[in-house]
């Protein structure tokens, strides 16, 4: 089934994020929808309902969380952050998210350091552990992401005479089985104009899709049938996405 995977920031405060959602679920073939969703969002002033409108609507959610202690989250996210997010996901567990097979709730973890991400499978099982133990919380699956010499985490790596050690380290790490499973092997990332990139972080960094010049491509100068033999652009930060077991928008590849 075709995806739409709606991410941010906090892809909730787009102003016609619901009228999107409730058309791409009219069109034919259908659509499955996925929110990147931003947890406290959902207790915030205006968005008492949206909890309610994604299960209506059967919205896969994948939400981030960085660890399943509070210390870790606040010192990556911000002080409270922990404690809105535990909130949060009880309210989708009220709503049946983690429980009904058609509600789908991901948490994503990523390293709060310059390091590959542990087993996935082995840190899904301490997440679900904990969770359950201590808040009485359940989600489907724990998705691994390694973090990208890119933007803030790239500014956090030069700051501390790091980013050489780092890209050192993904270099070493490059797994050639993941090359299949990589995010920009089956999808293409939207800007909020219609621009088009190769990935999420391609858009982060502005290596748009052209017209074999200057002129950029946007998403209604495509031709589907065009789209299989195309080039994908490529940098440095590609070697993130190859490193370990890999990392996808789905998490771990291999």
């Amino acid at each position: 089934m075709p995806t739409v995977d709606l991410t941010g920031g906090a892809p909730e405060m787009i102003p016609d994020f619901c009228y999107l959602i409730e058309r791409v679920k009219k069109l034919q073939p259908a659509r499955h929808v996925i929110d990147r969703c931003n947890l406290t969002i959902l207790l915030d002033r205006g968005y008492e309902d949206l909890g309610e409108f994604l299960a209506e609507n059967k919205v896969e959610i994948i939400a981030s969380m960085p660890c399943y202690s509070a210390e870790n989250v606040n010192a990556q996210r911000g002080e409270g952050v922990f404690d809105g997010s535990i909130v949060a996901l009880r309210l989708l567990n009220s709503l049946g998210y983690g429980m009904d097979p058609d509600l789908l709730l991901h948490l994503v973890y990523n390293p709060v350091g310059a390091f590959l991400p542990p087993s996935q499978v082995e840190l899904e099982a301490d997440y679900k552990r904990e969770f359950k133990k201590h808040f009485g919380i359940v989600f489907n699956n724990l998705y691994t992401l390694t973090n990208l010499p890119i933007g803030r985490f790239a500014s956090y790596l030069r700051r501390n005479n790091m980013l050489d050690e780092y890209m050192q380290l993904l270099v070493q790490a490059f797994n050639p089985t993941t090359i299949n499973g990589l995010m920009c092997r089956n999808t293409i990332s939207i800007g909020w104009r219609g621009e088009v990139y190769d990935c999420d972080f391609n858009q982060q960094l502005g290596m748009q899709w052209n017209n074999g010049g200057s002129k950029p491509l946007f998403l209604w100068d495509i031709d589907p049938e065009s789209l299989d033999d195309r080039e994908i652009m490529t940098g440095d930060h590609c070697f993130g996405c190859t490193a370990g077991a890999g990392s996808s928008c789905g998490g771990a590849i291999v």
